[in-house]
């Protein structure tokens, strides 16, 4: 229910004191968790933001979820975190425009290309998102550092999610926590009535 400093714009919604957390646990390359993504953006996020229905109550965090048998996931949750560094109040945006081009980053397609061609083509596409001024300085944190296996500037940040999601014991994309607690109830195929009874049900008025 933390976040470290660096990781701040994972908070999507909500306010940091709000008593309740809504934890997702989403992976840039699983059809599933777009599919939640897209709910939650339109559907659940609003309903935390200033004006919304439960606005204060709860703070929603987007927990970054890698999956090693999707071979470019982590370079897809690296060029999130670069964009939550450069231009945190785009990092949310970023991610709904990965989400909606998933399948240039699946395996088959990006078979045939190398890690830097990879991070090449992300950048082409967080420079739609992020300002023009911010675009190099999303390269060079994806860029290889000197040592040879000393990873890139996000490496740690990528880590911090890594762990925490081992710790709580997440093994698949999505999987939501409330208050800390996996939700296994909480469903990718949900829409706005079981939301709204989740919801209702969770929190004091």
């Amino acid at each position: 229910m933390t976040l470290q400093p660096s990781l701040r714009p994972l908070m999507v919604a909500g306010r940091p004191d709000a008593p309740n957390t809504l934890d997702i646990f989403l992976d840039f390359v699983c059809p599933y968790s777009a599919k939640m993504a897209r709910t939650i953006d339109t559907l659940v996020k609003p309903k935390f933001s200033p004006g919304g229905e439960y606005d204060g109550k709860v703070k929603l965090l987007f927990r970054l979820q890698v999956q090693p048998w999707h071979s470019a996931s982590t370079l897809t949750h690296e060029a999130a975190l670069a964009v939550a560094r450069v231009s945190p109040e785009n990092f949310w945006k970023f991610s709904l425009a990965l989400f909606e081009h998933q399948d240039e980053y699946f395996d088959i397609p990006t078979s045939h290309l190398t890690p830097l061609q990879i991070r090449e083509k992300l950048a082409k596409l967080a420079a739609t998102i992020i300002p023009a001024d911010k675009v190099e300085q999303f390269k060079d944190l994806l860029a290889l550092k000197s040592s040879p296996n000393g990873g890139v500037a996000v490496t740690d940040d990528l880590k911090y999610n890594i762990k925490y999601a081992r710790q709580n014991g997440i093994h698949v994309s999505p999987t939501c926590l409330w208050d800390g607690l996996v939700a296994n109830e909480i469903s990718s195929g949900w829409g706005e009535k079981e939301w709204s009874e989740f919801l209702k049900n969770k929190i004091a008025i």
